[in-house]
């Protein structure tokens, strides 16, 4: 009895639980949408963009000149989520500055 009882609502339960993509199907971050997240958050000039290979994971190193007239180095993870992520995110005062 229990056993059918279980049969009958095991299709309502695997439709209830929610569904999450595992690290390596979510989409990454891109190098291109890296660089216009960093430009978007800045409101500076893109110096360049470099990816580095950290073990499985992609990091991107964006140098970029801000309105003030800082160089800032900005590292995204290609993993973060595309808006309000990176180690270094704009406007803390945090990062690699450098007065020109």
């Amino acid at each position: 009895m229990f056993s059918r009882l279980l049969l009958a609502c095991l299709p309502a339960l695997l439709l209830a639980a929610p569904v999450q993509a595992p690290a390596q199907e979510r989409a990454s971050l891109t190098l291109e949408e890296a660089v216009a997240k960093v430009q978007q958050e800045t409101g500076g000039k893109i110096l360049s963009a470099d990816p580095r290979r950290l073990g499985r994971r992609t990091e991107y190193r964006i140098k970029v000149l801000t309105p003030e007239g800082h160089v800032r180095v900005i590292a995204i993870s290609s993993d973060a989520p595309a808006a309000g992520a990176g180690k270094n995110p704009a406007g803390n005062g945090a990062g690699n500055k450098e007065k020109h």
